[in-house]
């Protein structure tokens, strides 16, 4: 398999979701418990990489099963990477089996070394991860696959992170996980809004398969509106983290992507197609989760 093939199999660009999440945790955790433990952040990040891309493999891997329907042939062999590139199924299970089990090993490791509220946030993870797209009824098919993706990997990566490296100093209660709820809102909202706007494009496309996302519920208008919520209510939330001093002051800065943002989110209602507008999601994504850590690295680094 080509890299590049490989590449787009594990969807590599949309790591930026996990990446930037796992790096505000990491700034969080020297700007409020100043320590770090490289050793398990290390093993942390090459497992949460690894997990991210077998989730996201298997998610087109279970797309491929599942278009068997004489309508759904064109999706099976123009869209979907496995019949587009002529990749051997099998082997692209055991490839998503191995991804998986590596990281499962080094989740334990790391749970030897902090303690079982890893053992716990794994294991929701995992199971997050196997139930969006596999099982009778994936999440990625229903109206909650916003709010797993959004929470799991704005909040939960963002929490694993400070808890690798403040669980020596510590305790792992509601006081230590609530304003890490708050300090992820930003990188929440623009996760489940890439998803959101995904689902949008590929309403019509949707149909065919017989998913039933939030689109379909409450159908592209109103959905339209909801995108454009994630936003807001995303950088709400980052201004009361601040007001609140769970996040420095010059996270306030991340706020100068606003017209950006704005920007995209009207470019894309105008005109939600794949091809054409969805990548703006996907900019918007990293720029304000980029902007958060940019500005959290400053505040850190000159202790403002």
């Amino acid at each position: 398999m080509k890299a590049k093939v490989f590449f787009e199999l594990v969807e590599i660009k949309a790591k930026t979701a996990s990446v930037f999440p796992f790096l505000m945790g990491t700034l969080y955790a020297w700007y409020h418990y100043h320590t770090l433990h490289l050793p398990e952040l290390i093993v942390f990040f090459i497992a949460m990489l690894l997990f991210n891309m077998a989730v996201d493999a298997n998610d087109n891997y279970q797309d491929y099963r599942r278009a068997q329907r004489v309508e759904a042939e064109a999706f099976r062999q123009k869209t979907n990477i496995i019949g587009r590139e002529h990749l051997n199924p099998s082997a692209i299970g055991w490839l998503i089996v191995a991804m998986m089990a590596a990281s499962a090993v080094l989740g334990l490791w790391m749970v030897s070394r902090t303690g079982w509220p890893l053992l716990c946030l794994g294991l929701f993870s995992f199971a997050v991860g196997y139930c969006y797209a596999g099982g009778p009824r994936p999440i990625s098919t229903t109206p909650t696959g916003e709010f797993f993706s959004g929470f799991t990997m704005g909040f939960v990566i963002f929490l694993i992170a400070v808890y690798v490296n403040a669980f020596s100093v510590a305790a792992f209660n509601w006081a230590f996980i609530w304003p890490v709820l708050l300090a992820s809102g930003l990188a929440q909202g623009a996760i489940a809004a890439l998803l959101l706007a995904n689902n949008i494009a590929d309403e019509e496309e949707d149909k065919q398969l017989n998913r039933r996302t939030i689109v379909y519920y409450l159908g592209r208008r109103r959905s339209l509106i909801f995108f454009a919520g994630l936003y807001t209510v995303g950088f709400l939330a980052l201004i009361v983290a601040v007001w609140l001093q769970i996040l420095p002051k010059l996270s306030l800065l991340t706020l100068v992507t606003i017209p950006i943002v704005v920007k995209n989110v009207r470019t894309f209602a105008k005109r939600p197609v794949k091809t054409e507008t969805f990548p703006l999601a996907i900019k918007s994504l990293f720029l304000t989760t980029l902007a958060q850590v940019v500005f959290m690295g400053l505040a850190v680094w000159l202790n403002f």
